[in-house]
């Protein structure tokens, strides 16, 4: 078994010109290309194989990264499940003159690992260490069956993890 730490990945970049819009600000798409990179890694290192992104979930882009400024991109496994993996990411900016710090972006990316022959195969177990990584790993099975329910892979019935007053106001909202 893995633990979260063993897949954790930072990395970080100084936004350039050729990464802004014309306002002075990341580009998102250029921003999405570099947390699936970081997550990318993450999942790698836990599963040891090729995972390839199949969902990005909840992307927040909660404030403007500005030319100049430092970009680091934090990821680590949340889950992993048979063949796929969830896993976590944070950015956060600074302004490297000021030393100003602020978090501005969250993301759940979910891998899958390949095989030699390009097909899903079996990854091993996580294994949490503490509190909150044990939060991390039953939240992300929460999340799981609402990605699946949200696509229609499995009912509300069938799911485990999700939490009755959760499932409640998904029926609610089913039948607005």
């Amino acid at each position: 078994m893995k633990t979260p730490s063993d897949s954790r990945n930072r990395m970080s970049e100084v936004v350039l010109p050729n990464d802004t819009n014309p306002y002075g600000t990341l580009f998102g798409g250029r921003l999405l290309s570099l947390m699936d990179k970081c997550a990318a890694i993450s999942a790698m290192r836990h599963t040891e194989m090729v995972c390839v992104t199949v969902a990005i979930d909840s992307v927040d882009f909660n404030s403007p990264i500005h030319l100049g400024e430092l970009v680091t991109i934090e990821s680590w496994v949340n889950r992993a499940f048979k063949t796929s993996l969830e896993v976590e990411v944070i950015v956060n900016a600074e302004n490297i003159l000021t030393q100003q710090k602020r978090q501005c972006n969250h993301a759940f990316f979910t891998f899958v690992a390949i095989n030699d022959q390009r097909q899903p195969t079996s990854i091993i177990p996580l294994n949490p260490e503490n509190e909150l990584e044990n939060q991390r790993f039953e939240k992300a099975a929460m999340r799981r069956e609402l990605r699946l329910y949200m696509k229609g892979r499995i009912s509300l019935e069938d799911t485990v993890h999700l939490k009755d007053d959760l499932i409640a106001e998904i029926s609610r909202k089913d039948l607005q």
